[in-house]
């Protein structure tokens, strides 16, 4: 009797293997497009610094210039201070890494409805418009950490081993500012209200994280679901690691890094399953 192959019927592990895998292939794809990385990240330093009088300095001038207003408005008006840490000090330190993130999701809106032409007419993988922008924007952030030496030398600190945490702090933000870039450029391109939507929801969530006050003035029947926002950790950490010499808070730490992970997952998931209707809306 002639037998008849049946197909197996696929199991948990079999599932789970496939999309270890897909995730795999993207990764393989994202590195096989690295160059399309660096030239797109590129091209976007040359067109934001085009035609500019100081070019890469307005990275370092747009976080000094909002440390310098809340050194005089909360130094010498509201009369509020740190007595350990200088005020220019102790704002800088959040302020260049709020900026990063600020510019990084305002660029995302627009990453792939301003680029019709290379999402309609090339194939390659689109979040690469996006990644390659947040990238740009992150050479700004490093020349920004640049003019942190020099304040230390105006208002001098002592450091320590814990700025070693810093590459972790960064790496968590930059995870985060992924995820929510690839959720809102994929969500733009069905709904425009997001141009709207961002700017506004970076202004509450800037009051909400301890960009311009510490963690420790929030009330403490509150802080524990304050530090539920992933940002709050996060520019914590880079105070405590830069400013006070500790290392960051670890349990709050391991909340932020599960929350960023689980956000940029979420994030790329959500873009690739709306990716192969892009071409047909844009």
């Amino acid at each position: 009797m002639e037998s008849i192959a049946q197909p197996l019927p696929e199991t948990g592990k079999r599932v789970r293997w496939h999309r270890l895998r897909g995730l795999s292939d993207c990764v393989s794809e994202l590195w096989r497009c690295r160059e399309l990385f660096r030239v797109l990240a590129g091209r976007d330093l040359k067109v934001r610094y085009k035609q500019s009088l100081l070019g890469a300095a307005w990275a370092i001038l747009q976080p000094a210039s909002m440390t310098f207003v809340f050194t005089i408005v909360f130094g010498y008006f509201l009369k509020t201070s740190d007595e350990n840490i200088p005020l220019p000090l102790f704002f800088y330190v959040t302020t260049a890494p709020w900026a990063f993130l600020a510019a990084s999701l305002g660029a995302s809106v627009g990453s792939l409805v301003n680029n019709l032409s290379l999402v309609t007419k090339v194939r390659f993988p689109r979040e690469i418009l996006v990644i390659a922008g947040i990238g740009a924007l992150g050479v700004d952030f490093l020349i920004a950490l640049c003019l942190f030496p020099l304040l230390l030398l105006v208002w001098p600190i002592s450091m320590s081993l814990s700025v070693l945490w810093l590459p972790l702090l960064l790496t968590l933000q930059i995870l985060l500012i992924t995820g929510i870039g690839l959720i809102i450029a994929a969500s733009n391109v069905f709904y425009r209200d997001l141009r709207f939507l961002v700017p506004l929801g970076l202004q509450l969530w800037f009051f909400a994280s301890p960009v311009m006050y510490s963690v420790s003035m929030v009330p403490e029947r509150f802080r524990r679901f304050y530090m539920l926002n992933p940002m709050a950790p996060i520019l914590n950490g880079y105070r405590e690691t830069l400013l006070y010499g500790n290392s960051p808070q670890l349990g709050w730490l391991v909340l932020a890094a599960l929350t960023s992970i689980f956000i940029f997952i979420l994030g790329y998931w959500a873009f690739k399953r709306l990716e192969p209707a892009f071409a047909d809306v844009i």
